[in-house]
């Protein structure tokens, strides 16, 4: 009898509702693929923009009607169980994390991946449920921060969406940088924003940083519910604003900004970034953890069986950091 894996499919876009359980021959390894059984993997906002088919330009790449690689899931923790006969960086019984990116698939029992992507040796700093979401919150943040905004040590920043997954690693990420850090959340997750390493913590329900007359040499926005419009005048002369939510708001500030004035609008698809790149990211933030600098924030660890409801949880929008299935 045929061994086979279990995966969740998205036949076509819109609500968590759409996603289905689906079973599937465990495939064997190519010559420079790795099978990996799965512990745990990530439930992030990118993966219910990706069901949901948002921003809807994004289809041009996903798929126009449906998804063309529509099985659910990036990030990942697991066990090497099969390897090519090309593959040298890992062997069998090696516990690794990445991510699959575009291929998708890691909300799933198994996977094959080359072993080429964005993957890493997994440290027992890490548990796998913290290790699957290295490459959402942790990396998205690493590269924002330093590498698009090029946050420098006594700098000002401000960390919009704070208590989420890409806002929790962004502010202790800010803060081992030697930036000193504010973070606007909800007056119930202001003790968690103030302990990760905000010097200073902004009730969104209470207040509008754009109204406040403080200024920033940075404002991440996290989660794209300004814009550089609105935060413009809350930045230093040499500002920049930087966003990993792309619509066409941002797109006609970074075109703007890239041609007049001294403030700035940046992007970055951390994502689509090789994996040469990407994977020296991993190894600095994988420092961070065992120097006790980050440590990424779980709100709810769900059942793979009960990925819909992790998926409805996650948009609800009021998520203390990451969201996982095991």
């Amino acid at each position: 009898m045929t061994a086979t894996l279990s995966a969740w499919s998205i036949n076509h876009y819109g609500t968590p509702e759409v996603l289905n359980p689906v079973t599937q021959p465990i495939p064997t390894p190519g010559p420079t693929e790795i099978l990996i059984r799965i512990r745990a993997s990530a439930v992030t906002r990118a993966d219910g923009m990706m069901r949901a088919g948002q921003p809807r330009f994004a289809r041009l790449f996903l798929g126009l009607r449906r998804p063309r690689q529509n099985l659910s899931g990036t990030g990942l923790s697991g066990e090497v169980i099969a390897v090519g006969d090309r593959v040298s960086r890992f062997a069998v019984g090696d516990v690794v994390f990445g991510e699959a990116g575009l291929k998708f698939g890691a909300n799933a029992s198994h996977i094959c991946l080359d072993a080429s992507g964005v993957l890493m040796k997994k440290p027992a700093a890490l548990s796998h449920e913290d290790a699957a979401v290295m490459c959402d919150g942790p990396l998205t943040s690493l590269n924002f921060l330093r590498e698009v905004a090029e946050l420098r040590a006594g700098e000002r920043v401000l960390i919009v969406g704070a208590s989420g997954s890409l806002g929790s690693a962004a502010v202790q990420i800010a803060a081992a940088m030697g930036a000193e850090v504010t973070g606007t959340c909800s007056a119930r997750n202001a003790d968690m924003v103030a302990a990760l390493g905000a010097s200073r913590v902004i009730d969104y329900g209470q207040e509008d940083f754009t109204r406040q007359g403080e200024r920033y040499d940075v404002i991440y926005d996290t989660i794209g519910v300004s814009s550089f419009a609105e935060a413009k005048g809350s930045l230093t002369r040499s500002g920049r604003y930087v966003c990993p939510v792309l619509g066409l708001r941002l797109l006609g500030a970074m075109l703007r900004t890239s041609l007049v004035g001294t403030r700035k609008a940046r992007f970055s698809a951390t994502g689509m970034l090789k994996p040469d790149v990407l994977r020296p990211m991993l190894a600095t933030l994988v420092g961070m953890v065992e120097d006790r600098k980050l440590e990424p924030v779980m709100d709810r660890v769900y059942p793979l069986a009960d990925l819909i409801e992790a998926h409805r949880h996650m948009e609800t929008g009021h998520k203390r950091g990451n969201v996982v299935v095991v």
